[in-house]
């Protein structure tokens, strides 16, 4: 499980087992360590992020920063997920 980065108590990472065929480019966000109903966020090939589910409950003002901070990666997340799996399609 890759992490990508930490946003104060906030993980952001990747599953290194995310299904086949590969889904969309995407990170999960979990408060202290990662687990398997974490929040999901899809990255588009525009850069933008969308909230698949908040299984994680972060309290909306927290997401709503943590997407605008992954938004501001999403080139980083990008090129991160690429090199981890080999290859990148989008949601959107």
């Amino acid at each position: 499980m890759p992490q990508i980065f930490k946003v104060g108590p906030y993980w952001i990472y990747f599953w290194s087992n995310e299904n086949k065929p590969l889904e969309p480019v995407h990170v999960h966000i979990a408060e202290g360590k990662p687990v398997a109903d974490a929040t999901k966020v899809w990255v588009t090939q525009s850069g933008k992020c969308l909230v698949c589910n908040n299984k994680s409950n972060i309290p909306s003002k927290q997401l709503k920063l943590l997407v605008r901070i992954l938004e501001a990666n999403a080139e980083e997340i990008i090129k991160k997920w690429e090199e981890f799996f080999g290859e990148a399609s989008y949601f959107c």
